[in-house]
């Protein structure tokens, strides 16, 4: 019989939304890429709940996650968003934004792209899992490993390897939609 992952929460339709129409599948927008590591590292120490819940504010609050926009916050702006009850006010998560946005920008100029530095952490195509139980699937990987070691050495904060695979999970990197799931790619 198929069912979603154990994770969702049917009776909210946000989340049902979620796991159906975004989680698992494969980003390439840059936005989106910036998004995610706001929202995922926001996350940390909390449920996704509350983060997809506050998401909508979140994009209104941080220019429609433009990256270049969001590197140039200052104090004044760091402040004003730590006042809004509307996302996670927390300051090293906020400064951390700020800062991620930096490093951000950097890895686009290396590579071109952030779609073009993330992908080959993967070789190129997702990670097709095949997991029965939510048991069964990993809070990190040595991809994840990896990714969160060479973002820290780039610069970010917020990116541990538990983080770093939840953010793989969401932006399809991996696909751990269960086997009996009905939105397994």
């Amino acid at each position: 019989m198929l069912a979603r992952c154990g994770w969702v929460d049917e009776s909210d339709s946000l989340y049902v939304e979620y796991h159906d129409n975004e989680w698992g599948k494969p980003v390439h927008d840059e936005r989106t890429w910036f998004e995610f590591l706001i929202l995922e590292g926001a996350q940390a120490g909390l449920s996704w709940r509350t983060v997809l819940h506050k998401r909508a504010h979140y994009k209104k609050v941080f220019d429609d996650f433009d990256a270049a926009k969001v590197a140039c916050y200052d104090d004044t702006k760091i402040e004003s968003l730590l006042q809004d009850a509307g996302i996670i006010r927390n300051r090293l998560k906020v400064k951390s934004a700020v800062r991620n946005a930096k490093v951000f920008l950097e890895i686009q100029k290396e590579f071109g792209s952030f779609d073009a530095y993330i992908w080959p952490f993967v070789g190129g195509a997702p990670c097709v899992n095949q997991f029965e139980k939510l048991s069964q699937v990993p809070a990190r990987t040595e991809i994840s490993d990896a990714l969160s070691k060479d973002l820290k050495k780039r610069g970010m904060n917020f990116v541990g390897t538990t983080i770093m695979y939840a953010f793989m999970q969401a932006t399809g990197l991996v696909d751990d939609h269960l086997l009996n799931c009905p939105c397994r790619h």
